[in-house]
């Protein structure tokens, strides 16, 4: 089944695609899978993982919406993996390829959004960076510190897919664009419900361009990359697109992300890990066993940063609360 694959990829792929069989590989070799190809086994080593599945219960904008229909970062994931996949498929790109990386891209992402991002890039001696962090989980902390073993090329996409990163592939520059595409067209989907934003504020210029809903964004934001790129050896949206889309993401900047309630529920998760921090620091003692066991090979601030990093934001709030909320107790009579 494997062979099919690979064939089909040599047969239908860009040339300038990345096809499993030229894969750069893994730091530690292993036998090969005699189903999937390389690039389709990482794609499931970052779904059964533990960090991937507790992106549900972390922050995508809102922290603990109340509602069932908000966006978390594992529906984030997925929303960046489904168009980095539409991307790479009208491309002829690697879809396998551009699947793994947009599903580990964020699996090493704090709790709270970025605003615990920021809270730990403040606290740490050597900053915090979440697609850094996210390396670091499927290099080191997946699997009892084994690490998930991924190939150069998903690792490679996961630790490039900011807007600064410059990814060795075209599936890793595929997910990065979809990782912009999708944040801001959702996001802005979830300020509407939240009553943050009315669809009325948004810039007249961009409901022009890309449509009145996600999924007219989303479409349009494809179409522009189609003509940009099918048969060239890069990933991106023409110029009005891509103005257009910064038009939106500046909107969202000053009308959702950077607004007195954000930075009120931002200071309250700062708070909050700025005191977890401080704690494990001063009583490394008290981590799990399995972060202790870490710092044999790694330093107090890296084992602390991984730790409170992993935790969803239910967990980070029971954890604080175990620490810092007295108990009441009762007297008997």
């Amino acid at each position: 089944m494997k062979e099919i694959t690979i064939k089909k990829e040599r047969e239908f792929l860009s040339p300038y695609a990345m096809q499993s069989a030229n894969s750069r590989g893994r730091a530690r070799v292993e036998p090969p899978c005699p189903m999937r190809t390389d690039f389709q086994r990482d794609r499931d080593r970052i779904i059964y993982s533990k960090a991937f599945m507790r992106l549900k219960n972390k922050t995508q904008v809102f922290f603990s919406p109340e509602g069932d229909h908000y966006r978390t970062r594992l529906s984030h994931t997925l929303d960046v993996s489904q168009v980095a996949r539409s991307i790479a498929r009208m491309l002829s790109l690697n879809e396998d390829l551009a699947e793994a990386v947009a599903l580990g891209h964020d699996i090493g992402h704090t709790p709270f959004g970025h605003a615990g991002e920021r809270c730990l890039d403040k606290l740490s001696p050597k900053g915090f960076k979440h697609n850094e962090q996210s390396l670091r989980v499927v290099d080191v902390l997946e699997k009892d510190g084994a690490g998930l073993n991924l190939t150069f090329e998903v690792r490679d996409g996961i630790l490039n897919h900011k807007m600064s990163g410059t990814p060795a592939t075209l599936e890793g520059e595929a997910v990065s664009i979809a990782d912009r595409i999708s944040y801001i067209s959702h996001d802005i989907d979830d300020a509407i419900r939240g009553g943050v934003i009315t669809a009325d504020m948004l810039p007249k210029e961009a409901v022009e361009f890309f449509g009145d809903s996600s999924s007219k964004r989303i479409n349009r934001a494809l179409m522009s990359i189609y003509e940009e790129s099918v048969g060239k050896p890069h990933v991106k949206m023409g110029d009005e697109a891509s103005s257009v889309l910064n038009l939106l993401r500046s909107f969202m900047f000053e009308n959702v992300y950077l607004t007195d309630y954000a930075k009120k529920e931002e200071e309250t998760a700062m708070r909050m890990i700025s005191a977890m921090y401080s704690y494990f620091s001063k009583n490394k003692d008290k981590l799990p066993l399995r972060y202790i066991e870490l710092l044999n090979n790694y330093d107090v601030d890296t084992v602390v940063c991984d730790y409170i990093s992993s935790m969803t934001d239910r967990y980070a709030v029971y954890t604080f609360e175990e620490i810092f909320i007295p108990k009441s107790f009762y007297v008997k009579g």
